[in-house]
């Protein structure tokens, strides 16, 4: 006589209490966990990523409130090339008295405050690299959905295009791109980064495409009548989204130093504009007499890559995606 019902299985092979290994609740669990759940616990994990999570979103808000940030105007001129922690004297508020202001950085050629060129460069980089993503991650995954899901002549049109632009390095591609659309601007830099960047996007997200269109789930959409738009993007997409957004984290940093080599190049934004990549070329011809004008942009984009990097490394881990799937 027992207390009460017992719902366990138990037809032989396994005791009364004991679960088989396919009704393991908490391996299904983890199997199901939300997106947003498992990127929290990566973070968690991996103290790296966090910090990197955490200077992304310290230069987000630092490049989002520049106007409040900055030390001075992107525009005021003080003595050029002075020092790091140099001070300027003068009345700089037009108020009739004279200041003193620190230079933490120092000043560049023209005699610009350079931490407050790189607050304000902070926003068009930063600008410039999600935008490029975007352009990338839209276009790209569609692509690649479009030739896993039809195959056939679609899937050899799509690729053979990703192939003939694969064989391009990225910073050549975007160079001709520019030249052929002529003028510079932000615009421009972004349609010319985010088109080099295509292919990673379709490669990755046919290859998951090729592996989940034979699933059951689909097969039933297909048996409900559902169209094929909506298989694409509201079955398939949703769960092959999570190396894109790998991806996508690791591509940013190389959107932010594609935009610094064109800039480098005076193939990206106006050269009035202030970014990381012109501040170094306006450096570069006084390296040897104040290297600070180049080195500390250049320390501004080393850090940001580095922060993008390692939490792209940990969200990597946290989706048990595999290096070569998302290069």
């Amino acid at each position: 006589m027992t207390d009460g019902p017992s719902y366990a299985r138990n037809d032989g092979e396994f005791g009364v209490g004991e679960v088989p290994p396919e009704y393991d609740v908490e391996e299904t669990v983890e199997e199901h966990k939300s997106t947003g759940a498992r990127i929290v616990e990566a973070l968690r994990a991996n103290k790296l990523a966090l910090a990197g999570a955490i200077a992304i979103v310290l230069l987000v808000l630092v490049a989002a409130f520049a106007p409040f940030v900055a030390p001075h105007g992107p525009e005021e001129q003080f003595g050029f090339m002075q020092e790091p922690m140099s001070q300027s004297a003068g009345d700089f508020d037009g108020d009739g008295q004279t200041e003193t202001v620190t230079h933490y950085l120092g000043t560049d050629s023209f005699g610009h405050d350079i931490l407050t060129r790189i607050i304000y460069g902070a926003r068009v980089s930063l600008l410039v690299a999600l935008a490029t993503v975007a352009f990338a991650f839209s276009v790209g995954t569609t692509l690649g959905i479009l030739a896993g899901f039809y195959g056939g002549w679609v899937d050899s049109v799509v690729m053979r295009y990703i192939d003939f632009q694969w064989a391009f390095p990225e910073i050549i591609l975007g160079v001709g791109i520019i030249a052929v659309m002529g003028g510079l601007g932000v615009t421009n830099v972004v349609l010319a980064i985010g088109i080099a960047f295509i292919d990673d996007f379709a490669r990755i997200i046919r290859g998951e495409v090729l592996s989940i269109r034979e699933e059951e789930y689909i097969t039933a959409a297909r048996a409900v009548g559902m169209n094929d738009a909506r298989i694409m993007f509201k079955e398939m997409l949703p769960n092959a989204v999570a190396p894109l957004i790998v991806q996508a984290t690791l591509m940013i940093p190389f959107a932010i130093l594609a935009e610094a080599g064109l800039s480098f190049l005076g193939l990206g934004v106006k050269p009035t504009t202030p970014t990381w990549g012109l501040l170094i070329s306006d450096g570069r011809q006084f390296i040897s007499r104040a290297w600070w004008i180049s080195v500390m942009p250049g320390l501004a984009i080393m850090v940001t890559v580095l922060a993008f990097n390692t939490l792209g490394d940990g969200l990597r881990d946290a989706f048990d995606i595999s290096e070569e799937e998302v290069n």
